[in-house]
């Protein structure tokens, strides 16, 4: 194909998918191809997928659907698909969509590239030619692969496979190469953050990496997500305290509070466990937000069970939250447990678990009135501008709409002094 030929990137999924993209649009731009955001205007459509449940199947499944009818439009010319998905179901893919020009894994980007190029390609340096989907400011690092844990839910290490942890060589420098992009927020991810290094032949862990990467003050925020409570280290908690741009921000996914579902689950920590654990957060991590998800409708859960988990919500008040249905996935060992939850009754207790978290966020919202709180302009709309705190990771928490008499820079930071709440979000004014 022409090495001018423009493309796009379809991400679909978790921020892993997203630097996975940007890899591949980097070797894709450092190869001479154009990336455009217009599908319409794109001779090649990528579609990256998501295959964690089933509602992000389908979307996968639509947004192929919508590329193949681009290209029976005839303006684009070639479709590709990768990511977990088609990691795992490629042969039914290629069944189903004959029209797609090929289907490809997780880690495929060198694959796709030399497809394009007609030749051999190797990306000698993944890092140092990704090209960002996310805004300039802010940044995902992924600092391993793949998943060594066997939640009994969970289908990511089917499609991930075992975990790779990265080198902190190789961590810090793309972290170099971030922060000399213009990158003032870092964002590390992993499938299982806490369990870091767990595979590398020297003993190395999460807070060794942070140490190094905190030490060299690259970046006003730092956030970390997907903590596994299984894996909290203690220690991780003292760095709040030493580093100051280390974000007072927890993802914590704790899935459930039942002793009895955490068991089916092939959860690590039982309930008191994971208590202990957030309880020494909390005493810790000065101003911390503590960010969890649970899931809803797992076989066997009684209103009993389902019970303690909600007292666990209000006990615990976690600032940020999110449910997931369960739902079968093929090939995990809860597969072959009785999905016996009526569906009715699991988008319930959804709704029951969302009701108590909205008091429980609305509340924290509410004692933020009156602070003058540092927030990271995101972009302007026509009301004012719309940021982030400390407290909100991108997409998928809340936000601060923000006033100002005068033009203010998007990926700042600014002091604004918030006056008052609109849903779960923050409203203020620049100081």
């Amino acid at each position: 194909m022409n090495k001018r030929a423009t493309f796009s990137i379809i991400s679909l999924g978790c921020p892993k998918n997203t630097v996975d993209s940007e890899i591949l649009k980097g070797g894709l731009v450092n190869s001479d191809f154009i990336y455009t955001d217009n599908l319409e205007e794109a001779k090649v459509i990528i579609i990256n997928t998501c295959g964690f449940i089933e509602t992000a199947r389908e979307e996968s499944i639509d947004t192929i659907l919508d590329a193949i009818m681009l290209k029976k439009r005839g303006n684009v010319k070639k479709v590709f698909v990768m990511g977990c998905m088609s990691q795992r179901y490629s042969e039914e893919l290629k069944r189903e969509f004959p029209e797609v020009d090929g289907i490809y894994g997780v880690e495929s980007q060198s694959a796709i590239v030399k497809e394009l190029l007609g030749k051999s390609n190797k990306f000698c340096d993944v890092e140092r030619i990704r090209s960002m989907i996310t805004p300039e400011h802010y940044a995902y690092l992924k600092i391993a692969e793949g998943c060594d844990n066997a939640c009994s839910f969970c289908s990511i290490p089917l499609m991930r496979g075992k975990q790779k942890s990265r080198t902190i060589k190789s961590i810090i420098e793309e972290s170099i190469y971030l922060h000399n992009k213009g990158v003032k927020e870092l964002i590390l991810i992993a499938q299982d953050l806490t369990r870091y290094g767990t595979d590398l032949p020297t003993k190395i862990t999460l807070v060794d990496v942070l140490e190094e990467l905190l030490s060299l003050n690259l970046f006003h925020w730092v956030r970390i997500m997907y903590s596994n409570p299984d894996f909290w280290m203690s220690k991780l908690n003292d760095l709040f305290c030493k580093y100051p741009n280390l974000c007072p921000y927890i993802d914590i996914p704790v899935q459930h509070a039942s002793d009895k579902i955490l068991k089916l689950m092939n959860r690590g920590k039982n309930c008191n466990e994971i208590r202990k654990i957030l309880k020494s957060i909390r005493s810790d991590v000065q101003n911390v937000a503590l960010r969890t998800s649970v899931m809803v409708g797992f076989p066997s859960e009684t209103e009993d069970d389902f019970n303690e988990l909600l007292d666990f919500v209000e006990e615990v008040k976690f600032e940020r939250l999110g449910v997931f249905i369960y739902s079968e996935e093929e090939g995990t060992s809860a597969e072959k447990l009785e999905n016996n939850v009526p569906e009715e009754e699991k988008e319930q207790r959804k709704d029951i678990v969302m009701a108590i978290q909205y008091d429980i966020s609305g509340e924290f919202a509410m004692s933020k009135i009156g602070e003058q709180i540092e927030v990271l302009i995101e972009r302007k709309d026509n009301f004012g501008y719309i940021g982030r705190t400390v407290w909100d990771a991108p997409e998928i928490d809340c936000f601060v709409r923000v006033r100002s008499e005068k033009d203010i820079e998007i990926g700042e930071f600014y002091k604004v002094k918030i006056d008052s709440v609109e849903g779960l979000d923050l409203v203020g004014k620049v100081r």
